[in-house]
């Protein structure tokens, strides 16, 4: 037992001996491996360094040789670049030498049909002549350019003068017709385009004038401008005057545009058609300018001259078309001038460019003016009509007249203003002297109507009332213009309203005390109230049938019934003429008798005398009112019938009371009447025909 135990260590450290000897031997194998790798790596590592010296060595070299070639390569190019450069400096110095002579023939022949190539040559002559300012200022060369280019621009003037002369024509008429028209069927209007100049043609002097501007200093063209494009407006206004005169001259038809005729005096901005009321105007105004308010004829006479009053209808419509045409063209004129005109250069040649049109519109108006003003010297108020529509239409216009000429001279903005004022002015002259001329119109015995009708100087004043109606707005402004009273700074309409009613108030006023006066002519106080009756009542039934009753109940609240009562107080004083037919039926100093009592010779004749003075009152006032003329029938049958039924009742109950009488053997002497054949009698009153 003691000897197996003590062999097994022995064994084991044995093999553990072996075991370390052998990984002794692999490790230093290993080692010996690392070595020798260890070896050919330095050998490879000292043969790359040799090679890396040995590149590096030859780099040197390389760069030692061409560096040099380097620098004088980029210094032969830097030459070459500076020689270029001089040779281009030399031909560019030499071509402005040569600029006066490679121009001539293009300059000599002008800009016409080919305005770029020749403002390039400009461009040319341009840049000569500063380079020789800078460079070479005492050369003969400089004055040889210099001269060329101020020929140039002076060709470059003439060019644009000569454009806007070629092709600057006035506008057609009906083209301003058109343009101004307004057609209430249309919803929304077409703006009409006048197109003053070709497309082509106005970039060419738009192109002419900008250069003008900036290289050639110069702003002479621009008074070209404004003279050749003035001419041309008012060139176009004439034209358009003309045309309403030929047009209407052929036809006997005033042209006007589709534009609607107002009945109020509503301010608008369009032109206004042909006013409606003007041809009646006219008609009054040669009435009053033939007959006048003296009486000199009487009314049944008149025969107004219809070739003279269209005339001056053409004359009125004309003027008022002509200042619309004018705000339409001036507007388009502003546009083709800012195209064409520096923006600080535009107003002031725009007001140049109107000055000429606008001159003879308000010479035109200002001669309106004069005309009546004499016309009113003469004592002819009518020629106030001329002024209604045509001031009524300036001062439609005036806020588009305005803006049109905004930004021109002071004088310029005034012309408009100052025509309306002396308008306003003659016309509240005319309106307060024909009311004077009313009621200071003489009682002349020859010019009163035989018949009792209405007075020439009824109808007038009415007629003349019924102008004011149709331009109420204008003529309460014309009286308002002359009120210096605090009440009237505002001028309202409402106030411009009651000037008005209180104006045609005062002319109905006037009217009445002169036709009162008038009656007095008349020796037949029956004569007297019929002229009267017919004169109130023409007032009246004219008052309403227009508008003018509405006028003048704004200050006259009664107006009406006042007249009513007036006509009735008439027709009283008229049936007061028969009293003297009716008295001789009355039961005064009639007999008082029995039946079968015989009468005396006293009373018999008392009868016969009653008899005989109805049917002499009665013929003899039949006689006479058969030729007194009541032309409203209304009034004429309800005359007719009342006086009827009072003579008629009267002389029936006369009839019965003396029916049992025995008063005279020839009864059929003293009955010459049948109560039927009176009434006849008395149904042909007022009517001359019968």
């Amino acid at each position: 037992m003691g000897i197996t135990s003590r062999m097994v260590p022995t064994e084991d450290a044995s093999a553990r001996k072996r075991e370390i000897e052998e990984k002794l031997k692999q490790e230093q194998e290993t080692l010996s491996f690392i070595r020798e790798n260890m070896e050919k790596s330095d050998q490879l590592t000292k043969g790359m360094v040799s090679i890396l010296s040995s590149f590096e060595s030859r780099l040197m070299q390389l760069e030692n040789s061409i560096i040099p070639v380097h620098k004088q390569t980029e210094n032969l190019q830097r030459l070459q670049e500076n020689v270029d450069k001089t040779l281009s400096c030399m031909d560019h110095v030499i071509s402005y030498y040569h600029v006066a002579k490679d121009t001539d023939r293009i300059i000599r022949e002008g800009p016409t049909g080919r305005l770029d190539e020749y403002l390039a040559c400009i461009a040319k002559i341009q840049k000569a002549v500063e380079y020789f300012q800078d460079n070479n200022p005492d050369s003969p060369e400089l004055n040889t350019v210099k001269a060329r280019f101020e020929k140039g621009k002076e060709l470059l003037e003439a060019e644009f003068r000569s454009l806007l002369t070629r092709y600057s024509k006035p506008v057609p008429p009906i083209l301003i017709l058109d343009a101004i028209t307004v057609d209430e069927e249309l919803e929304v209007q077409e703006d009409v385009v006048l197109e003053h100049l070709p497309e082509a043609v106005l970039q060419d002097i738009i192109c002419i004038a900008g250069w003008l501007v900036e290289y050639g200093r110069n702003q002479d063209f621009m008074n070209v401008y404004f003279q050749i494009r003035s001419n041309q407006l008012d060139r176009s206004i004439k034209g358009l005057k003309d045309h309403f005169r030929k047009n209407s001259a052929s036809s006997g038809i005033l042209y006007s545009p589709a534009v609607p005729t107002k009945r109020k005096d509503t301010p608008t901005k369009k032109a206004p058609k042909r006013p409606g009321t003007i041809r009646k105007a006219q008609n009054l105004l040669k009435q009053y300018s033939q007959h006048g308010l003296d009486g000199k004829k009487g009314g049944s006479n008149l025969t107004p001259l219809e070739g003279k009053d269209d005339v001056l209808d053409i004359e009125i419509d004309s003027y008022i078309h002509c200042i619309t045409a004018f705000v339409k063209l001036a507007q388009s004129e502003y546009v083709l001038l800012a195209e064409i005109i520096p923006e600080h250069h535009q107003k002031k040649t725009f007001d140049s460019l109107i000055q000429e049109a606008l001159d003879n519109l308000m010479l035109e108006g200002d001669n309106i003016v004069s005309a009546a003003r004499r016309a009113i010297m003469r004592h002819d108020y009518s020629a106030v009509l001329t002024i209604f529509p045509i001031l009524r239409h300036l001062k439609m216009n005036k806020s588009e007249f305005d803006t049109t000429l905004q930004g021109t001279a002071a004088s310029t903005k005034n012309k408009l203003p100052t025509l309306i004022t002396s308008m306003e002015t003659i016309g509240a002259k005319a309106l307060e002297e024909f009311a004077d001329s009313i009621k200071n119109d003489p009682d002349k015995e020859y010019n009163m109507p035989k018949d009792g009708t209405v007075h020439e100087l009824t109808s007038n004043a009415i007629l003349f009332l019924q102008q004011l109606l149709d331009f109420h707005e204008t003529a309460g402004a014309m009286l308002a213009s002359q009120e210096t009273s605090s009440s009237a700074s505002s001028y309202t309409s409402e106030f411009n309203k009651r000037l008005l009613s209180s104006y045609i108030c005062k002319v109905l006023g006037n009217l009445q005390l002169n036709l009162l006066s008038k009656s007095k002519v008349y020796e037949d106080s029956a004569l007297s109230a019929i002229f009267l009756h017919n004169n109130y009542n023409y007032i009246l039934k004219s008052l309403e049938k227009s508008e003018l009753i509405q006028l003048v109940t704004v200050t006259q609240k009664k107006a009406e019934s006042s007249y009513r009562e007036l006509i009735e107080q008439q027709i009283q004083m008229y049936q007061r003429s028969w009293l003297k037919v009716t008295e001789h039926l009355a039961d005064r100093n009639m007999p008082i008798f029995q039946p079968g009592t015989k009468l005396k010779d006293k009373e018999r004749q008392v009868i016969k005398d009653k008899f005989k003075g109805f049917n002499d009152g009665l013929e003899e006032l039949c006689k006479i009112q058969k030729g007194w003329a009541i032309p409203d029938k209304e009034q004429r049958d309800f005359i007719r019938q009342a006086q009827r039924r009072v003579v008629s009742d009267a002389y029936r109950a006369f009839l019965h009371r003396c029916a049992n009488i025995s008063f005279t053997k020839n009864p059929e002497k003293y009955h010459k009447y049948r109560p039927e054949e009176v009434e006849e009698m008395i149904e042909k009153l007022f009517d001359t025909s019968a």
